[in-house]
């Protein structure tokens, strides 16, 4: 999972862009990924992994991997350092939420916040300038989720994170 959180003063427009981003460098990486909305002002680009022989720290430090080459590649835009002092203006790449202990909420989840948001499963054809998180809400999903197609075939995608980690070192 990688939560793209951005600071207040981040355009939507620019996660967007940014969640794009890390799709095609996952597709680079032989693995499939698919975006939810977070009910915030964020987006989660989740990738799902075959079961068999994931380690923990290893899927945590393959997130990592891919964060850090994207905040070098552009510090003017992102940073793997949660502080928030350091934020202004960017992205904080967050690849913690890999970790046996860590939390992020769930696709189709409410969130105690102002008009009551959910965290919404999105195509990547929603995912352009435009896309308005705000729509989901505890009143509007129901309707849209009778409709649902994104994440369908979720399953499907799993793919071994061990390929991803050999190509991760050729790039």
């Amino acid at each position: 999972m990688f939560d793209l959180d951005p600071a207040p003063d981040v355009a939507f427009d620019v996660v967007i862009e940014s969640a794009r981003e890390i799709r095609d460098r996952l597709e680079e990486l032989g693995l499939v990924s698919f975006c939810k909305t977070t009910g915030g002002k964020g987006l989660h680009v989740v990738t799902p992994l075959e079961a068999e022989g994931i380690d923990w720290a290893v899927a945590k430090a393959s997130a990592r991997d891919v964060c850090k080459v994207m905040a070098a590649e552009a510090p003017d835009r992102y940073l793997i350092n949660m502080a928030k002092k350091e934020r202004t203006g960017r992205i904080f790449l967050d690849y913690l939420r890999n970790d046996r202990m860590a939390t992020a909420v769930a696709p189709l989840s409410p969130r105690g916040r102002p008009g009551a948001p959910v965290s919404m499963p999105v195509t990547w054809t929603q995912v352009k300038k435009g896309l308005d998180p705000s729509v989901y809400t505890v009143r509007t999903v129901p309707a849209l989720v009778k409709k649902l197609k994104a994440w369908e075939d979720y399953c499907d995608g799993e793919r071994p994170l061990a390929n991803a980690i050999k190509r991760l070192g050729k790039v």
